[in-house]
């Protein structure tokens, strides 16, 4: 079905990923609001895509192999091991994976929307709501327009969400992620270009990876997940949906952090994280949500706008380019409106859901309830391992497959 008035609401990766799709899909118009200014690239965080789904989204038009990348083999968990500088490694685990700077990866995916797109940066949307036949976005200026669709790819706190289903609302998970980057080490161990080393701890773990820095170089990429002090009051203040970006970290929490992992860290990894700027860290709190639907009239949902996955199954991006994936190849093959949003939802709800599902037994496991990492070995590891990927989404670590119709 060709022709229609699209607007994506949010646009950074999932939001130009819905506006690509659209576009491919035969949309006559697409207008993309989006409520920052400036250049997203500049989020220097780390993405990890898996190779498989690289290769289907290669395949689907939506990645392309010359996105600035970093390859990874194998992941290591490591824990402090007296006066060792590396610590001990207790567990090596394959992992094919690429891995890329969220700014490149949204540079990249913005210069691939079609230049007839109406890109509006600095632009909030203050309401959305559907009727018959159409939808309608209000601005927060007061002005209005309609559409034939429009697409919530606006986070975790979507405002299309809350018009779809005003009573739901991300769950806080109880702990929160700690993110930064720091120069990558000059003295890297043997193999650590192509190794994402994860460092555990009572109470929690440390992922971190080499990505891209958009200068032909490398930075260390770091997210440390634990349960914020007892005391500090942010367990009440996290329920509400919210972010701490760079600057607004409160100085006894930065300290806190810092204080973690000196203590707990091995001195070379250690390293890599308290030499990080200050300014340039960020916390992140974690967060489930799962819809009954994708769509709601001509109201749709993508990417995290969608459902809010915790990160540690590696497929957050992945998710938000394979739900643009699907519109496409649902628009191509619908005849109506109604056939495009019912094969959408058909086909994305139950991977979201159990996405979810997955990630949070993940969390659960390695940061909640965290096991013994000094008494555990290798084969202790990997029963412990195999424990949390069972279930609908078993072998669901990184992204499930994309259906292909």
């Amino acid at each position: 079905m060709g022709g229609g008035r699209v607007a994506v609401v949010g646009g950074s990766i999932a939001g130009c990923a819905m506006a690509l799709a659209a576009y491919r899909g035969g949309a006559r118009k697409v207008t993309v609001f989006e409520r920052a200014g400036g250049e997203l690239r500049d989020r220097g965080v780390g993405i990890g895509v898996h190779d498989d789904r690289f290769a289907e989204l290669e395949a689907a038009g939506y990645m392309t192999r010359s996105m600035p990348w970093v390859p990874l083999s194998r992941r290591l968990w490591t824990v402090r091991d007296g006066g060792s500088d590396l610590g001990r490694t207790m567990a090596r685990q394959p992992f094919p994976f690429r891995a890329y700077n969220w700014g490149s990866l949204w540079s990249e995916l913005r210069q691939r929307v079609p230049d007839g797109t109406d890109f509006r940066p600095e632009t909030d949307v203050a309401e959305v709501s559907t009727e018959a036949g159409g939808a309608s976005v209000r601005l927060a200026d007061g002005t209005a327009e309609d559409f034939d669709l429009v697409i919530g790819a606006d986070g975790y706190r979507s405002v299309v969400r809350r018009a779809m289903f005003p009573r739901l609302a991300p769950a806080y998970a109880g702990y929160l992620g700690w993110r930064g980057t720091s120069e990558a080490p000059a003295d890297l161990p043997e193999g650590g270009h192509e190794e994402a080393r994860t460092v555990v701890f009572p109470g929690g773990h440390c992922m971190m990876y080499l990505i891209p820095d958009r200068k032909e170089g490398h930075r260390m990429n770091w997210v440390l997940y634990t349960r914020p002090p007892a005391g500090s009051g942010l367990d009440a203040e996290l329920r509400t949906p919210t972010s701490l970006p760079p600057g607004k970290v409160a100085a006894g929490l930065t300290s806190y952090l810092r204080g973690l992992v000196a203590e707990h860290f091995p001195p070379y990894w250690a390293d890599c994280v308290l030499r990080s700027p200050e300014d340039r860290t960020f916390i992140q709190p974690i967060y489930d949500l799962e819809v009954p639907s994708y769509v709601r009239g001509r109201l749709m949902l993508a990417g995290d706008a969608a459902t809010v996955a915790r990160p540690h199954i590696g497929a957050g991006s992945v998710k938000a380019l394979q739900d643009a994936a699907a519109l496409e190849s649902a628009w191509r093959s619908g005849g109506s409106w109604q056939e495009i949003l019912t094969a959408y939802d058909e086909g994305r709800s139950t991977v979201g859901t159990q996405m979810v599902g997955l990630a949070r037994r993940m969390g659960e496991e390695q940061v909640v309830r965290t096991p013994d990492w000094q008494a555990m070995r290798e084969p202790d590891f990997h029963a412990w391992w195999d424990g949390q990927n069972r279930g609908p989404a078993s072998g669901g670590f990184g992204g499930q497959a994309l259906r292909r119709d």
